[in-house]
This record gives C-alpha cells, structure tokens and sequence, in this order.
C-alpha cells in the first residue's frame, strides 16, 4: 500500500493542550517521523474544560450536550484547527499535502461498563475549515461492540517496536493523566489503562499551591512517601484486575484522597505520595501479564518528571526503564503520531481495536471519516 502524510492531534486528560505531529505511513508500517508541534490551552480555556468534565459526570449519550459541553466543544474543535494551521505554517506543509488528520477530541467521559464515551469536538466542521479529510470518533465503535474503547495505542506501539532493538517482551508505558501500558511480545498485544497518571498529581498541586503541573517532579522530590497511604490506595480491587481494563479521569479522585489522607498532607508528601502511588500502581500491572516485561519505554508527560521516572524504575525492579525519546521516538509526540496512524488505519479499513487491548470481540475498525 502506498504511504500518506498523516497528521494527528491529542488533547489528553492533563488537558495541558493540544499535541500535533506530521507522519508518513500506510497503516502497517512507519515510513518516517516528521515534525511536531503544540498549542497550549490557556487558563481560561483549561477552566472551561474542567467545568464540562464535570458537567459531563451524569451523561448517558454520547450526543448529550449541555451549554457549557456545547461551548466546550466548540473550544475544542477550534484549539484544533488553530493547532494545525499554525503547524502547516511553521513547517512549510501545504494543506493538500496531508491525505487525513487523526483527530481524537477531548475525553470529558469514559463509562464504557455503561456503554458511554464522549470526545468532545467537531470533526465535520474541524473537516471543513482545514480542507483536509478527518478522521474522528475513534472508541465509540469498540465501546458498542462491548470493549473498553481503551487505551486504543497500542497497535501504534506495536509498529514503534519493530524498529528498535530491544529484548521482548517490551513494555511501552504512557503516562498521561491516566497511565496506561502495552505488552508486545511477538504477535502477543496486550493492553490497559493502569492506574492514575499526573491528573491527581497536577490537580493535587493545582489545588494547594496553584501551579498547573509538579514541575520536574520538585515537590515529590522534597516530601516523603506514605507507604501505608500507598498500599491503602492499591488495595483497590482495579489494581488486581487482569486487562482488558480502562479508566476515567477521574475514577480514583475519591479513593485516593480518603485513602491517601491527602487533607493532612503537605504539599511536598502529598505530591511525593502521588507520584508514588502512579509508579506503584503500573509496577502491579506486571502481576497480570502475560509475562514480566524485559525492556520499559516510557512516553507522556510524566517522561519528563525525573521524581516520577526514579519511583518507577525502582518499583519496576529494572534497569532497562527508557524514555521515548531515549530508542529514537517523541515523548511529547507520541500519542499525537498515534492518531495519524489510527487516521490512515480508518481510511483503510484496518482494525485499530483488538481482544487483548480493549476485549473487543475480534479486530475492530473504528473512526468516521469527515470530508471537506
């Protein structure tokens, strides 16, 4: 099959902004990397996204929207668009030029056990202001056919480590504001939202000191784990859970905060007990694969948090933990480049779900195509 120059955007649960990466593929395999950009939210848009979080708690439809969802969708679709003009322009890329753009949405619910998830964004108008093709509504699909509709990279990461040379199983971690994993083990994939990511930890810090994020994982770096606090939090039955499993943002808020006794924290314990409880919670994850996991890549933005990268290589009890951008790949850029790989994958029929990365019933396509 020929290649097509794909571009993908991710707006993640960290709701930091908007990720956009260009790649060159024809869904199998990666031709080549090309450049990324972003386009950050800001505090007011960040504040209308976390109010249409919370709107969104009781939803039961994927089309309910109420004023503030409807406004937020709206935010949405234009940080996009804004997102990939402004990269068209910096990199010099005509829009004819792009066969599709992968656009994911912004998750502001994922309740599949109640057969409901909800990206918010317009992928028909998000089509028609760019010109260019879009591919949108990746897990609704999966959900209806009774998966978990996540974590839905895992087929990206499958062709990401056919190009380095490291011992298998390898283990692909993303720790975004949910962390989630895939196993690859020759033709084995296996997948699951692992625990919390950086959410708690950025709403923790958000909370006491009013910063958006624990930058380089300072804060934990000063304070003390409560490991009685840790171990409360992984007595959670999730934890034990064999995958296919996913989250919502916001499955744990309750638990952990009782569970931690995070009123009584410090800001830096608090911080420290929550960077503890991310790494810890996907060290158990070893528990229920397949097998134990010879290499460890990391990608996301807790990539970047050196407090975080520490307490996961010793609680994964290994010495071959990497960051992405450490074999050659992007930790910003990832999950971005995953979606213009899922959006060439749509346009050709191929299956971006699978039993042991979301327990679909068999492969499964996903994804709408919107035309200009």
């Amino acid at each position: 099959m020929s290649r097509i120059s794909a571009i993908g955007l991710m707006s993640g649960t960290s709701l930091d902004g908007v990720d956009v990466a260009l790649i060159n593929t024809d869904g199998s395999e990666i031709g080549r990397f090309g450049p990324t950009g972003y386009r950050a939210y800001s505090d007011a848009e960040r504040a209308l996204l976390r109010q249409a979080l919370a709107a969104a708690v009781h939803l039961t439809a994927r089309t309910e929207r109420s004023e503030i969802l409807t406004e937020a969708e709206a935010l949405v679709t234009r940080a996009h668009a804004e997102a990939v003009e402004a990269f068209l322009k910096a990199n010099g890329v005509a829009a004819a030029d792009i066969g599709v753009v992968g656009f994911h949405g912004q998750t502001v619910l994922h309740r599949p056990e109640r057969g409901v998830t909800v990206q918010l964004g317009d992928g028909h108008e998000l089509a028609k202001r760019l010109g260019i093709p879009v591919a949108f509504d990746f897990r609704a699909a999966d959900v209806a056919a009774g998966g978990e509709g996540a974590p839905l990279v895992p087929v990206f990461h499958r062709a990401l480590a056919a190009m380095i040379d490291r011992p298998h199983p390898v283990a692909v971690i993303n720790l975004g504001g949910v962390a989630n994993v895939t196993f690859i083990d020759g033709d084995t994939l296996v997948a699951c939202d692992t625990g919390p990511g950086n959410a708690l930890i950025d709403d923790f810090l958000r909370l006491r000191s009013g910063a958006a994020v624990d930058l380089d994982g300072k804060a934990a770096a000063a304070g003390q784990v409560d490991e009685a606090a840790v171990n409360r939090i992984l007595a959670h039955p999730y934890f034990a859970k064999a995958p296919p499993k996913s989250l919502d943002r916001n499955d744990f808020r309750g638990w952990v905060a009782e569970q931690g006794g995070l009123a009584e924290k410090s800001l830096e314990d608090g911080a420290a007990t929550l960077t503890a409880v991310t790494a810890a919670s996907l060290a158990r994850i070893i528990d229920v694969l397949p097998r134990r996991p010879a290499s460890w890549v990391v990608a996301g933005g807790g990539a970047r948090n050196p407090t975080l990268m520490r307490m996961l290589a010793h609680r994964l009890r290994s010495n071959q933990v990497e960051t992405a951008d450490a074999v050659g790949w992007s930790v910003d850029g990832l999950e971005a480049q995953a979606f213009a790989y899922l959006a060439v994958r749509t346009m050709r029929g191929l299956p971006i779900t699978f039993p042991g990365t979301t327990g679909a019933p068999g492969p499964l396509t996903g994804g709408v195509i919107a035309w200009p």
